[in-house]
Parts: structure tokens; C-alpha cells; sequence
């Protein structure tokens, strides 16, 4: 087991509990491994964080944008507590490093995998939160994530919808995008895929994103600034 009291000193946060850090920090790979182990994996935690974490950034959104309409809200939500904003939090926490895997997901760098350590963050909430709960993890996902709250606020989440106006765009017009994964390349914990989108006329655009979605939304992006649509 890593040592926990390093991991505590990164979070800001001392646990009374101890067990629920372990158990926030054990993936599944681990378990298989390890059958006697006294709790079990991460995964049930990671459900509850998700709710954790979606209701602290909700009840901040709620209180401090009275103006903007549930799927404005929704559309700035989504754009925060996602895999990309929750694995870079865990890099900046260095959470894999203290994360429990089996060998082959450890040779495999899965300390480095956004999938992995984005839903082990959650985890982690969900720890904080059993341990103390809403009003102290609350105040720690906001310390964290307040910063990107408000930046995706002030864009209206509209970078998460790019795929939602093209194909408004489209349907409109009597037609709608078709979506072609061109290339997927890198290693398991950092590649990089590249998308084409194409529209009646002949148009296409290209995309590039550290995930599918991700360059499907970045080639949208491109082809509805080729078409000088104003989102």
C-alpha cells in the first residue's frame, strides 16, 4: 500500500477513517489479484462520487448563475464533470501514484490512463464525503474546481456542444453530419484520435482530441467555424 499519509497531505484533508481512502484507491485489477483484501474495489465508490460531485457543482451553479436557463446549467455542468476536467485534477493531486492496480495495469501505466484516474477522483470524493460529509467534500470540489466552473460559465459550456449545433445546423437544412474516425495513435494512457466530419456540399473538416468524443466535438468545431456559424 502507498503511503496514504503522503496522499492526505496533497488532498488537504486528514482521514478519521483511513479505510474508506483505501478503499477509494483500489481498482478492480487490484482485487482480482488480491481476494483477501478486507474491502473491496473502488467501483461503488466511484458511483457515489459521481453523484457527490455532480450535486456540488449543481448546488454552486444554481446559487450563482440565478439567470441561466436548466439546460444552460446542464450544458456548464457537463463541461466540468467530465473524464478531461477530472483527470486533470488527479494529475495535478499525482493520484496515480498512490492507486492500487494489478500488475498488468500498472506495466500497462495505468496510474497515467484519464479513465482510470477520472473515476478513482470520484472515488475519492465519495471517501471525503462518507468520512465528513456533503458540507466538507463540497467545499474541497469547489476549492478544486471553482476556476473551471466559472471559465466554462462564461462560455456558456458551449465547448462541450459542438456536435449539438452542427447537427441543428444540418437537420435544418435537410441533412445532417456524418462522423468517420480517421486514426487513432499513442500509447493506451495518452492517445490521441482524429476525426472527419462531412456535410452535404462536399464539406469536411477534421478534428483532433485525446479521446473519441473529444475529436468528434473538436472536428464539429471546425467545420462549423469553415461555415461561420456563430454558436
Amino acid at each position: 500500500m502507498p503511503e496514504l499519509g503522503e496522499f492526505e497531505k496533497i488532498l488537504g484533508y486528514k482521514f478519521k477513517n483511513i479505510s474508506y481512502l483505501k478503499n477509494a484507491l483500489t481498482h478492480t485489477s487490484y482485487i482480482n489479484e488480491h481476494k483477501n483484501l478486507p474491502h473491496g474495489s473502488n467501483e461503488r465508490m466511484e458511483f457515489l462520487g459521481d453523484s457527490v460531485l455532480g450535486l456540488s457543482v449543481s448546488e454552486f451553479l444554481y446559487k450563482n448563475y440565478k439567470k441561466r436557463s436548466e439546460g444552460e446549467l446542464s450544458k456548464i455542468r457537463a463541461s466540468v464533470v467530465c473524464e478531461d476536467s477530472l483527470a486533470k485534477l488527479a494529475s495535478s493531486l499525482h493520484l496515480g501514484e498512490y492507486l492500487l492496480m494489478g500488475k498488468g495495469e500498472s506495466l500497462s501505466g495505468g496510474g497515467l490512463k484519464p479513465s482510470l484516474t477520472s473515476d478513482a477522483m470520484e472515488s475519492v470524493i465519495a471517501a471525503i464525503y462518507l468520512d465528513s460529509g456533503f458540507d466538507t467534500v463540497k467545499k474541497m470540489v469547489l476549492d478544486w474546481l471553482k476556476d473551471d466552473i466559472i471559465e466554462a460559465a462564461e462560455h456558456r459550456g458551449r465547448e462541450a456542444d459542438y456536435k449539438s449545433v452542427l447537427q441543428e445546423y444540418c437537420q435544418s437544412r435537410g441533412y445532417v453530419p456524418v462522423y468517420t474516425m480517421m486514426s487513432e495513435s499513442g500509447p493506451d494512457h495518452n492517445k490521441t484520435f482524429e476525426t472527419k466530419v462531412e456535410i452535404a456540399g462536399g464539406k469536411s473538416a477534421f478534428g483532433v482530441g485525446s479521446n473519441k468524443k473529444k475529436s468528434q466535438q473538436m472536428a464539429a468545431k471546425a467545420m462549423l467555424d469553415e461555415l461561420n456559424v456563430k454558436i
